[in-house]
């Protein structure tokens, strides 16, 4: 009894792989066949049957074939449409946006136009890492909202782009974060300041103006005596206006005493370059001291300088 069960499951898994490959034989050799309107048909039902990888091979053969004739447009869309599916964003926005330069008067063209944006939206990556695809998917929805003012995409494509500036407002303030966080408090002064001007209703606004009266205060604490009374006045400023604007803070009370030690440090840089004048010792002292930490030399053309 075993032995016949044995020999029927054999039978129907060589009847299986029989089968199977005569499956792929059947796709490989249409694919490699001359019958072009055969391979066009069934190119779209695999696509429908959302067997993609298959009518991927087939669309690939045809686009050159069918290039400038009727059926023409049909395929280029079904094409872009199948790169789309298979998550090849890169090669679908190319096939949509070329689509659309086409065949602008398409009914289609919108859709395409649309969907050649949105696949440079799925390509944005996350804040932390190169920011040009969410430049040009921003860039490239605007373009559609631009072309499309009435299209029921709108609204979508508007959103989108609020997210992609999200994504950027936040890259902009953890860089900023960074500058502080390795000690390079100018820079993290400079990117906090760029960052509020660039995202005024950002909803990092209120900690990073907090920050700016930090890193300016440590900048001025880590300056030479001689420019420390500026710096101070500075940070002194920024908690001026920061308690101002934001009197219920959680930071306030570290904002308040930045103001007092940056008048305190101020009182202490008056004092020692007193004593300096008087005091060839401690002059020297002083000239022999380094001055604070200078950017890198691959951000010294990125960012405006404070000169020393």
């Amino acid at each position: 009894m075993f032995k016949k069960q044995l020999t029927l499951l054999a039978s129907v898994l060589a009847l299986l792989i029989i089968t199977l490959g005569s499956c792929k034989s059947k796709y490989e050799k249409l694919k490699a066949s001359n019958d072009y309107a055969k391979k066009y048909q069934e190119a779209i039902k695999y696509y429908n049957q959302k067997d993609y990888n298959k009518a991927l091979g087939l669309f690939e053969v045809l686009v050159e074939r069918y290039r400038g004739r009727t059926e023409a447009e049909d395929l280029f869309y079904y094409y872009a449409f199948t790169n789309y599916k298979l998550k090849d964003y890169t090669s679908a926005r190319y096939h949509f946006k070329t689509f659309a330069d086409t065949y602008p008067s398409s009914t289609r063209a919108e859709e395409c136009r649309f969907f050649s944006a949105y696949c440079y939206y799925l390509d944005s990556p996350i804040f932390s890492l190169d920011q040009d695809n969410t430049l040009k998917a921003i860039e490239a929805l605007q373009l559609f909202i631009n072309l499309y003012p009435k299209s029921d995409r709108v609204t979508e494509a508007s959103k989108l782009i609020q997210n992609l500036r999200d994504k950027l407002e936040t890259k902009a303030y953890a860089n900023a974060k960074l500058y502080l966080t390795i000690g390079d408090y100018q820079s993290a002064v400079i990117a906090f300041n760029n960052a509020l001007r660039d995202y005024p209703d950002t909803k990092y606004g209120e900690e990073m103006e907090y920050l700016i009266v930090k890193s300016q205060y440590l900048y001025a604490s880590r300056s030479l005596e001689y420019k420390q009374e500026e710096r101070y006045t500075q940070a002194i400023a920024y908690a001026d206006q920061f308690s101002e604007k934001y009197p219920t803070s959680k930071y306030g009370r570290e904002t308040t005493g930045y103001a007092k030690d940056s008048k305190r440090g101020i009182d202490n840089a008056k004092r020692v370059l007193a004593e300096a004048l008087s005091n060839e010792k401690v002059a020297k002292k002083i000239a022999s001291k380094d001055s604070v930490k200078t950017l890198p030399p691959s951000e010294k053309n990125q960012q405006q300088r404070i000169p020393y």
